[in-house]
């Protein structure tokens, strides 16, 4: 009888204790946040001071058109609003792209977006991967971690074609719309 009651006591602590436990692990990262936020990507392959360098080309084949097998490397900027020359600088774009498409122009972007300059994101950095058919209206790429503000990030991605008039042929700005959770 005394060994039934110390276990059923034991078994009350324990029930006790588990939902302290957890709430304790929950306090301790603190609570997670929600933010959007909507920044301009400049590719410029153009002029003097280019910030993409091709660094594999595909052997010329019928999948050439769709730029399949190429490989890009960036240092992009990410600016406030479209025009790259007159917009607030946030940061840069930093990674890679690949022609990850035989049949039509889609890559894959494995890049991280570092913020710098006066915003409270100065200093963090978002990680973003996933498929980019470029022809399309709207890509949705997932953000997969970041550091700093953006520690343990995750998300998502879509992003918009947008083209001034004042871009050279080649050059490409894109609107990035962020959805975070960290």
């Amino acid at each position: 009888m005394a060994m039934a009651a110390a276990a059923a006591a034991a078994a009350a602590v324990l029930i006790f204790l588990l939902p302290t436990a957890s709430a304790g692990a929950a306090s301790r990262w603190g609570g997670e946040r929600s933010t959007y936020m909507k920044l301009y990507w400049h590719d410029v392959v153009s002029g003097p001071d280019p910030t993409t360098v091709p660094v594999a080309q595909a052997r010329v084949t019928r999948d050439s058109e769709s730029g399949f097998g190429a490989v890009v490397v960036i240092d992009d900027a990410l600016t406030e609003g479209p025009d790259r020359r007159s917009s607030r600088r946030l940061g840069r774009a930093q990674g890679i792209y690949v022609g990850a498409g035989k049949d039509e122009v889609s890559l894959l972007m494995a890049m991280t977006f570092v913020f710098q300059g006066g915003s409270r994101y100065n200093g963090s950095t978002l990680d973003v991967m996933g498929h980019n058919a470029v022809l399309h209206d709207v890509r949705e790429m997932a953000i997969v971690g970041g550091t700093g503000v953006f520690r343990m990030a995750r998300g998502y991605a879509q992003a918009r074609s947008y083209t001034p008039v004042s871009n050279k042929p080649g050059d490409a700005t894109v609107e990035y719309s962020l959805f975070i959770k960290h």
